[in-house]
């Protein structure tokens, strides 16, 4: 029997216009080792809003009850000429309860229970999704359960990535979001040294009242000569920027290379022979990356994502990571939210700016079902 349920589509046509809108999905019953979920809460992550809308323009865009439709700038539109007219769902996690399941045993054992999944198409009121893939939550709300996945995985992931690389430093670039502190708390319980980067007096004050050691603020006048001071106590030589665009990797990496140079004993045309790596597992502005002669030629940028590392970590360091996060998922993995908003809401003018906009410490959380 079909379960139908209202769910969040988004469809970039080859004209560049983008129609974000409350449709109507229907589910076959679960099979094998599938269950169906009804969602609950999912959390509006980065990551969501780049198959949302993208670089739409929002705020011209055409306002009805459930509906956006908006235009689709250059480059954006033909960069993402592989979706052209398909009707998209999104959101990529969240919890619920499982209502129904397959046959297998695993998936029969979670009709009932409370889980966090990542079925892809979380923005909407039921889910598919492997029961491998469901975390059993418990005592724990939806609402607290919601954000199980994302970003507490992905901030495990840069200790753990840390770790397999021989760092026991981490520099991080917006520092004060839901991520960042839970990175922050990570890195306190693990002992590796983390300098955190933001923008703001206010975000300083509010990692430092949390136990950060490091935190440098970009927006000071002397930012280069505090984050050339903590790489040089730390021994930070690997980055994280969810930001992307413009030139704080490049700071980053310019940084570095001053404390390298000067531990420099002669001086050499290629630069210092210290590894420089950062790694942008987002783009928070997407305009161009800039990166300048002025570190050598011994560093690296690369893309970080959460499902290849996952992939390449291994099952038993996967379920390690699952379990920590479970067992912590009030207090070293709790993430807080600005607004809860359902489907329709959740496409008024004024919210779909405001999450868009991707403020730290404003997170939205939508509930299909409110």
């Amino acid at each position: 029997m079909a379960t139908t349920g209202k769910q969040i589509f988004s469809t970039l046509d080859a004209g560049g216009t983008l129609t974000v809108e409350v449709g109507e999905k229907s589910f076959d019953a679960p099979t094998g080792a599938q269950v169906l979920v009804k969602m609950e809460a999912a959390p509006i992550n980065p990551s969501d809003l780049a198959l949302l809308f993208s670089a739409a323009d929002l705020e011209n865009a055409e306002y009805t009850p459930g509906k956006i439709v908006a235009q689709m700038p250059e480059p954006f539109l033909s960069g993402a000429k592989g979706r052209h007219g398909q009707k998209s769902v999104v959101g990529n996690e969240g919890a619920g309860t499982v209502i129904a399941a397959g046959e297998d045993p695993a998936a029969q054992a979670l009709i009932g229970q409370r889980v966090a999944c990542v079925p892809g198409n979380a923005f909407g009121q039921y889910a598919v999704a492997p029961a491998a893939m469901c975390l059993p939550l418990g005592d724990i709300s939806s609402v607290d359960g919601a954000s199980a996945f994302v970003n507490p995985m992905t901030a495990l992931g840069f200790v753990e990535t840390a770790k397999m690389e021989g760092h026991n430093a981490i520099i991080h670039l917006a520092a004060a979001s839901n991520l960042g502190q839970m990175l922050n708390r990570i890195c306190q319980e693990d002992d590796m040294k983390l300098v955190n980067i933001v923008r703001k007096q206010e975000q300083a004050d509010l990692l430092k009242s949390q136990g950060a050691k490091y935190v440098v603020n970009s927006s000071d006048d002397d930012f280069m000569a505090q984050l050339g001071a903590a790489i040089e106590e730390t021994g930070a030589y690997l980055g994280f920027d969810p930001i992307g665009g413009g030139k704080n990797t490049d700071a980053v990496l310019k940084a570095m290379e001053h404390v390298a140079a000067k531990k420099m004993t002669e001086f050499s045309r290629y630069g210092s022979n210290q590894d420089k790596k950062m790694y942008m597992y987002g783009r928070l502005d997407l305009g161009p990356t800039i990166l300048t002669p002025s570190y050598g030629l011994q560093w690296t940028v690369s893309g970080w994502l959460l499902t290849p590392f996952l992939a390449k970590a291994g099952m038993e360091t996967v379920v390690r990571m699952r379990t920590r996060v479970l067992t912590n998922m009030k207090t070293t993995f709790a993430s807080n939210y600005k607004a809860h908003v359902n489907l329709e809401q959740m496409l008024e003018k004024e919210a779909a700016l405001d999450y868009r906009a991707m403020k730290t410490g404003e997170k939205y959380l939508v509930t299909p079902h409110s």
